[in-house]
């Protein structure tokens, strides 16, 4: 059974830091792509970052370049979202999907998904 667990939400002010994470079970970890989203309220469900397990590529949504960062740590099925410089804008639920490779995060069809975490972004 997959689960993906995503934490380290919060309350933050603008120009503010959170590291997120999501801790996956269930799959191999190593095959996998570990995308994050965020969906913000009235809004569409935007795909925020990606990074495929077995190469370390990364993708990022325009928006959050320069500003957020994804890593993993395969020994413990763990991916983090370091995101700094955060804007109002940024405010949204944000959840941790899974799936066998970033093409799908393209898509926003991942397989897997997790229950998202708040962050809030206070100017």
């Amino acid at each position: 059974d997959v689960q993906l667990q995503a934490s380290g939400g919060g309350l933050v002010q603008a120009g503010g830091s959170l590291r997120l994470s999501c801790a996956a079970s269930g799959i191999s970890f190593d095959d996998y792509a570990i995308g994050w989203f965020r969906q913000a309220p009235g809004k569409e469900r935007e795909g925020v970052s990606c990074i495929l397990m077995s190469d370390g590529s990364t993708y990022y949504v325009d928006s959050v370049k320069g500003r957020f960062t994804i890593s993993s740590d395969n020994a413990n099925n763990t991916v983090y979202l370091q995101m700094n410089n955060l804007k109002p804008e940024d405010t949204a639920v944000y959840y941790c999907a899974a799936d066998a490779m970033c093409a799908r995060w393209f898509k926003h069809s991942m397989k897997h998904w997790g229950k998202g975490t708040l962050v809030t972004v206070s100017s």
